[in-house]
C-alpha cells in the first residue's frame, strides 16, 4: 500500500531481457538518491511510476536495486521498459502519515499527456484517460499519475476518452519526474481506491443461482 507521495526520484539505468521471447519480462536496474536504500531489504515493495514492484537484488553501496517485471505487467504499464527518470515510493508503514490518498500500486490504465504548460507559478497538466476509467474520475477527486497523488480540477468526457486537468505546484514539478513529461507521453494511472468499492456496492445484487458456492445462503 502507498500514498502517492513520492519519496525519491531515481533513474532506470539498465533494461535487460529475462528471456528470448515476447512472453519473457525484463529486469530493471534502478539508481537511487544517496541513502535511499538504507532501510530497504530484499523482497520489499517499491512503487515505480505508480506500479508496485519487488526488490530482487540490492546493492546499497552502489545505490542500486533491481526488479523483475513480467511481460503481463509491461503490457499494462507505461515507460517501464526504457531508461530514464522514475518516481519512487516506498511501501506505507502502519504508523506513517497518509499524506496523499490510499494507493494500491496497481495500474488501472495508461493515459497520455495532451497539454503541459506553465500557468503563473504552477503548471497545468492535462491527461487523456481511457474511456473505461471515465466513471471513476470526478471534479476534486483523487487520481494517481505515474505514482503521484493529485487532485482533479476539471473533467471533460470526449469520444475517445476522458480528459482531466491537474494543477502541479512548483514543489511537485521539481521533486518528481512529472516535470520531464512531454506532450503525447504515456503515463500510468490509478483511480481512487474508494471509487472501486462504491461502484461495486451500487451494482445490483447478483441472483443466488449465479453466486459461487461460498456466497450462497445455506438452506
Amino acid at each position: 500500500m502507498f500514498t502517492g507521495i513520492i519519496s525519491g526520484v531515481g533513474r532506470i539505468v539498465s533494461v535487460q531481457a529475462l528471456g528470448s521471447s515476447c512472453t519473457h519480462g525484463r529486469q530493471l536496474t534502478i539508481l537511487c538518491p544517496a541513502h535511499y536504500l538504507d532501510d530497504i531489504g530484499l523482497g520489499d515493495s517499491i512503487a515505480l511510476n505508480g506500479a508496485c514492484m519487488t526488490v530482487t537484488t540490492l546493492d546499497a553501496a552502489q545505490q542500486q536495486f533491481t526488479v523483475d517485471i513480467s511481460a503481463e505487467s509491461l503490457s499494462k504499464t507505461a515507460a517501464l521498459d526504457q531508461t530514464g527518470p522514475i518516481n519512487l515510493e516506498k511501501a506505507l508503514r502502519a504508523n506513517d502519515r497518509l499524506g496523499g490518498h490510499l494507493v494500491s500500486g496497481h495500474v488501472d490504465g495508461i493515459g497520455h499527456v495532451t497539454h503541459f504548460s506553465q500557468v503563473g507559478e504552477s503548471w497545468e497538466l492535462r491527461v487523456l484517460a481511457p474511456a473505461e476509467l471515465a466513471r471513476y474520475l470526478a471534479y476534486k477527486g483523487s487520481i494517481t499519475v505515474n505514482g503521484v497523488s493529485l487532485t482533479v480540477n476539471q473533467v471533460q468526457d470526449q469520444s475517445n476518452g476522458c480528459e482531466i486537468s491537474i494543477n502541479l505546484i512548483p514543489h511537485t514539478v521539481h521533486n518528481t519526474a512529472l516535470g520531464t513529461l512531454a506532450i503525447s507521453a504515456h503515463v500510468n494511472l490509478e483511480i481512487d481506491l474508494i471509487a472501486r468499492y462504491v461502484e461495486r456496492m451500487l451494482k445490483p445484487e447478483l441472483p443466488p443461482d449465479s453466486l459461487p458456492d461460498s456466497r450462497k445462503t445455506p438452506a
